[in-house]
């Protein structure tokens, strides 16, 4: 087809039917005849109506009134770019794109229209140094051809850049990721040196790999200050070879300087981690306790961009794990929550937040807003400790697993799927929740005093660290992406704080792990969370995931 707009297509007539400032939606001329919208919405994407579709402009069977712009054929990839952005020039050499939408257009959206994915956008950003990342009406970005997709007569460039350890294990790249580092000292102070690769970005390849950030705006902040330390101008723009230099201070535990006390408590946990034999369940599972969790909820819809919320999505991965455990196994299973409305019901089609959902305690606690939020929080595990400790008095303690689902909204460079484990620094010796916190239901009375030795803690981390990497390990085989640098992780640092969420730190399972699924900021992953094909197969990958473990 080469790299010219392609021959076969007149330019199209367009209409403008609506605007406001969420969204457009352009009534666009079809090759044969007969028009379809396409609806451009803020941080959604693109939509385009399927029904007056010719079939060649579809690449696979969608269902519903809508498809998405990946859907979409090349010829239909030429034809949707051609109606919506007219006055874009095509040459030989580049494309030259003129914003037309600078309220609902972005860099991500031109990356993931022109190049095939949107964690192009440092690509695209460094082949236009001088334009300002906030959009203005009839700014003119250049996309090299070497840029383009291959449906648009490009080579295409792939989202993220292939190096030699990302095939390896956990502790493989921890031990992968340390060697690429030189410890030294200026006048501010300790830092570690790395040498910044070809394909690498600074957001991704060194702050979120490096430290324990991966808010946005902590990640942004961060990377501003490494800039700033190593003499760089403009992040967008960092050669291969450039030297960065991380203030030791911001360096992830298992990354810090030899001495330290923070690298030795790594070190002494990945040694337990080796040691640690898994626990046979055999092929069916039998004699394991698992309980479910499925974040937020009700009144509580989590986390949310993109045109897509946490809550219903996860609790839906939920339903499907639980379904498939209970028909294809003989593990004893039991949920968290529970929305009265929809039951335990698979769905497809999630069209609005679900109003009504409760926690399984006795009496059910409603997720209403009546009470704070971290009393849902807590009654969670407290509740999950109460059907472990029942199954104790006959079952095998090392046979119990919780799993809690989440999405989370990080910064956009961040896709796939992370693994959240109990770090053992951060489980305490001993807690017990308030009675005027656990709205007086039955399950207080055992579940909401936990204990644990300094044994139980490394072993909690342990056992939970092994069930991550058969997690992992059964996501990439169902070719679902996991987080590319460091998907297995034993703290959140938010808001200047490092922490474990409350259930899996307060948790009695022997392992425990809080599974984000996606991250809602990346467009791709809420697409794909989105998406009821992608749901049942991620809960597939974790069934398989739960079998590899509790197999020798």
């Amino acid at each position: 087809m080469g790299v010219l707009k392609a021959s076969f297509l007149l330019a199209p007539t367009v209409c403008l039917i609506a605007a406001d400032p969420s969204s457009v939606e352009v009534r666009a001329i079809l090759p044969g005849g007969g028009r379809a919208v396409l609806r451009l919405q803020f941080r959604r994407g693109l939509l385009i109506e399927k029904k007056p579709l010719p079939p060649t402009f579809l690449l696979r069977k969608a269902t519903g009134g809508w498809v998405v712009f990946e859907d979409l054929s090349a010829e239909g990839k030429w034809w949707v770019l051609e109606s919506l952005f007219p006055e874009d020039q095509w040459n030989r050499e580049e494309v030259i794109h003129k914003v037309r939408w600078p309220e609902l257009e972005s860099v991500w959206l031109m990356a993931s229209l022109f190049m095939g994915h949107g964690q192009n956008y440092d690509k695209l950003e460094m082949a236009n140094p001088k334009n300002p990342e906030k959009l203005l009406s009839g700014d003119l970005w250049k996309i090299p051809q070497r840029l383009l997709s291959p449906e648009l007569g490009g080579s295409g460039t792939p989202p993220v850049h292939s190096q030699p350890e990302d095939e390896l294990d956990d502790d493989g790249k921890i031990t992968a990721y340390r060697a690429l580092l030189a410890f030294d000292e200026d006048k501010e102070g300790k830092f570690a040196a790395y040498r910044l690769r070809k394909g690498e970005a600074l957001y991704s390849s060194v702050v979120i790999r490096y430290s324990d950030r991966v808010d946005a705006k902590e990640v942004n902040a961060l990377a501003d200050e490494i800039a700033k330390r190593s003499g760089i101008d403009d992040v967008r723009s960092i050669q291969p070879g450039t030297l960065i230099k991380i203030p030791s201070k911001a360096l992830s535990a298992p990354f810090q300087p030899e001495g330290t006390v923070a690298l030795k408590a790594d070190q002494e946990m990945r040694e337990e981690v080796r040691q640690t034999r898994r626990v046979d369940a055999g092929p069916k599972l039998g004699g394991l306790r698992i309980v479910l969790d499925a974040g937020h909820g009700g009144i509580d819809r989590g986390a949310s961009a993109n045109g897509i919320w946490e809550s219903d999505f996860v609790y839906d991965i939920c339903c499907r794990v639980k379904q498939l455990l209970e028909e294809n196994t003989d593990a004893q299973v039991s949920s968290t929550i529970r929305y009265p409305g929809t039951g335990y019901k698979l769905r497809n089609d999630i069209p609005v937040p679900t109003k009504a959902a409760q926690i399984l305690t006795t009496p059910p606690f409603p997720i209403d807003g009546d009470a704070a939020s971290a009393v849902g929080v807590h009654l969670r595990w407290v509740l999950a400790n109460d059907l472990f400790a029942t199954f104790l008095k006959k079952g095998d303690a090392q046979k119990t697993l919780f799993i809690s689902f989440h999405a989370d909204s990080l910064h956009p460079s961040a896709r796939g799927t992370m693994v959240y484990v109990p770090g053992a620094s951060f489980v305490p010796s001993s807690f017990s929740l308030g009675a005027n916190r656990g709205a007086g239901v039955r399950e207080m009375k055992k579940g909401s005093h936990t204990a644990f030795s300094s044994r139980e803690r490394l072993q909690g981390e342990a056992r939970s660290r092994l069930f991550g990497e058969a997690l992992v390990k059964a996501l990439r085989q169902s070719k679902i992406l996991v987080h590319p640098n460091r998907a297995i992780r034993n703290v959140i640092h938010r808001d200047g704080k490092n922490f474990i969420p409350a259930v899996i730190r307060y948790n009695e399972a022997r392992t425990k792990v809080l599974i984000e699924v996606a991250n809602l900021t990346n467009e791709d992953d809420a697409a794909n969370l989105r998406d009821a094909g992608f749901r049942q197969r991620y809960a597939e990958a974790v069934v398989n995931g739960i079998r590899a473990h509790f197999k020798k």
